[in-house]
């Protein structure tokens, strides 16, 4: 009875293994920017096998230029690309047709930052005082809102465009402050330079909260069924890196020794907590307080049905 089984069980081995694997669907995602921990759930979510569990073969892309993204795949120039919900109302109110739909990272990550030794204790200290920034427009509007809740306003303060040299424009005494500095990587740069920042979160002064970074399609494509299964295997990579931190570490790691930085460390573990544990959800009321708030500071002339411009993939 026992070589019967055997037999029967080797004979079905062998015939498993004859049947052809599965094709799995290619994907082709742009990145927002270089490969850093804030893709931390994608790289989890390749390395463990939960694209291909999808039926998926995902080609996780680094932009030459960070702006072109949101331009390819509304040209169909790749399927779905990371970006910035801020940029996005930017852009529908531009006219691209591109759609929300996914959350990567769930909170937000721009912060106004000063040394932690220096004179700006809130954010009324800044009047009078020298302010660096990257990029125009919604930084601008993000700082003058935070200036209003302490009775001042973006008159009360220099702006000079300090390109990307954040961090070395305020070491250097070239500004008092910097806006557009993220939360888990300028304050830790700084830190491993000896020289601690103080942060002041756009949420906690008077910004609505919004939603850092966003999963986008052109709109042709938001019923494309390989978007909801690419989310579903992201879900998963994020709940293995929340669960495994320092072993999704080691995956995120795992053959880009270039990676391996006490930077990305450091801005990993403060990554953790951000990132959207069910990226298909979406808060309506959440887009829609933004939305107003864009209009309010003159950044989008209207505010459209969000159902024009993010959508919850079943």
């Amino acid at each position: 009875m026992k070589m019967r089984w055997m037999r029967a069980m080797a004979v079905a081995a062998a015939m498993a293994s004859a049947v052809p694997a599965m094709a799995q669907d290619k994907l082709e995602v742009l990145l927002d920017w270089f490969v850093n921990p804030d893709h931390g759930p994608l790289y989890v979510a390749q390395e463990q096998g939960y694209f291909k569990d999808e039926g998926l073969a995902v080609d996780l892309i680094a932009p030459a230029d960070p702006n072109d993204p949101p331009r390819l795949v509304a040209a169909g120039q790749g399927d779905i690309a990371i970006s910035y919900q801020p940029q996005l109302h930017l852009q529908v109110d531009a006219g691209l047709p591109v759609v929300r739909v996914g959350t990567l990272v769930a909170t937000p990550l721009n912060t106004v930052i000063v040394l932690k030794d220096g004179p700006i204790k809130s954010i009324k200290d800044l009047k009078g005082k020298k302010v660096g920034f990257s990029v125009g427009g919604f930084e601008d509007a993000l700082l003058g809102a935070m200036l209003e809740k302490h009775g001042l306003s973006l008159k009360d303060v220099t702006l000079i465009n300090v390109n990307f040299s954040l961090s070395p424009a305020l070491f250097a005494g070239q500004v008092d402050a910097i806006v557009g500095g993220y939360r888990n990587f300028e304050l830790n740069q700084m830190a491993i330079e000896k020289k601690e920042g103080r942060a002041f979160f756009p949420e906690e002064e008077g910004v609505p909260a919004y939603d850092e970074l966003v999963f986008i399609t052109a709109k042709g494509k938001v019923n494309d069924p390989r978007i909801g299964r690419f989310l579903s295997a992201v879900e998963r990579g994020t709940q293995y890196l929340i669960n495994h931190p320092d072993a999704a570490w080691a995956l995120f790691i795992k053959g880009r020794k270039d990676l391996d930085t006490e930077l990305n460390k450091r801005a990993w573990k403060d990554s953790v907590a951000r990132f959207a544990h069910s990226p298909r959800a979406l808060d309506r009321a959440r887009y829609e307080r933004f939305a107003q708030f864009l209009k309010a500071r003159g950044l989008v002339k209207t505010t459209p049905d969000i159902a024009i411009y993010a959508v919850e993939v079943k």
